[in-house]
């Protein structure tokens, strides 16, 4: 398969695969023309690093997540402890956001809206005001 037919059947983009190439993520056969050859394994990991790229894990944890993959004596517990890892991380943003949504809500609630210029959002994000926040 050359590059658009293994981007087409993984969902990936081109650049998205050279970069994985160029990272050393995926080392593709190249022809006697320095065409890239790939096989049925490199699409088959190019579909893990996508799925694994849309869970937020990052281009390190997917280098593990292979490592770890290929390696028929690994541990599931290794494997676990990454993704258990990964999910507290995930949990502390959504606890950050939730956080920046409570301030924000606040702050528009504090808000009239109105045509005058005092405005507690703009104070809260100069640091004027001890309110929300």
């Amino acid at each position: 398969m050359n590059i658009g037919d293994v981007a087409a059947r993984s969902g990936l983009p081109a650049k998205t695969i050279r970069y994985y190439e160029d990272i050393g993520l995926i080392c593709p056969n190249r022809s006697a023309n320095g065409y890239r050859c790939f096989e049925e394994r490199d699409l088959h990991k190019l579909a893990f690093l996508g799925r694994a790229r849309a869970l937020g894990f990052s281009i390190e944890d997917c280098r593990l997540l292979l490592g770890l993959y290929e390696d028929d004596s690994r541990a599931s517990a290794d494997v676990k402890q990454l993704a258990q890892a990964h999910l507290s991380k995930i949990e502390e943003k959504i606890n950050d956001l939730e956080a920046m949504r409570a301030t924000l809500s606040e702050l528009i609630t504090c808000c009239s809206g109105d045509n005058r210029p005092d405005c507690p959002i703009l104070k809260d994000l100069s640091g004027e005001c001890e309110g929300a926040g």
